[in-house]
């Protein structure tokens, strides 16, 4: 596919991976919004909703015709479409065993909700299966943790996107591990749940973009 050279001259060196996302209208809202920031291409996991459904185009509302899409990638192929030297963020709130070590109990700071928890129990007795195999410890990615609006974006530089029924998967961590990469977190208020995914991926877009942008023109 041939795309408009107004767009090719614009886009960025960054790049969205969506992991796992099923749900047709989050992921053509993300579509929508990874064109209108400039990605220079979308990588879409095994899992993930065909990006070619009607309710998927319905939402994309034409961003199919303005980047890249690649449907269908296991996570052992996903580092053969990315630039060299690309690093890779994971989206992700909820708050994993990698963070929850550094906060004795990090619901008190109000940035894990009842779900996230839930998640993190999970990741827990995950955990605990691997040890009883005889696996040894520090199989979970330990990632540093940082404000999506402090400064990451260098480029080129690749977000995960995960879906919001299980959230972004081990292959993603172990990925953003090995390139370097860290957690991006949205903070939001005491009470709230989560952010969709939709929304999550476009705050970090257009901050990706803004940071690319002064690091291009100091």
């Amino acid at each position: 596919m041939t795309f408009p050279e107004t767009r090719l001259h614009h886009a960025l060196p960054l790049l969205l991976i969506c992991d796992n996302l099923r749900d047709p209208g989050n992921l053509g809202t993300i579509l929508r919004s990874a064109a209108g920031a400039g990605c220079s291409k979308v990588l879409l996991t095994k899992g993930c909703v065909d990006a070619w459904e009607p309710k998927v185009l319905r939402a994309g509302m034409g961003a199919h015709f303005q980047v890249p899409i690649i449907n269908n990638l296991d996570w052992e192929s996903v580092p053969n479409y990315l630039p060299p030297e690309t690093r890779v963020y994971v989206a992700d709130n909820c708050g994993l065993y990698a963070q929850a070590r550094i906060s004795e109990k990090a619901s008190d700071h109000g940035w894990m909700c009842d779900r996230q928890l839930s998640k993190l129990h999970k990741y827990e007795e995950e955990e605990e299966e691997v040890l009883e195999t005889g696996a040894g410890k520090g199989w979970l990615p330990e990632l540093e943790v940082q404000s999506y609006d402090s400064d990451w974006a260098e480029a080129p530089a690749a977000v995960v996107i995960g879906g919001e029924t299980h959230g972004v998967s081990l292959e993603s961590l172990q990925l953003a591990e090995g390139t370097g990469g860290k957690r991006l977190l949205i903070p939001v208020v005491p009470g709230v749940d989560s952010l969709n995914s939709a929304m999550a991926a476009s705050i970090l877009l257009f901050e990706a973009k803004r940071q690319l942008r002064l690091r291009a023109d100091p």
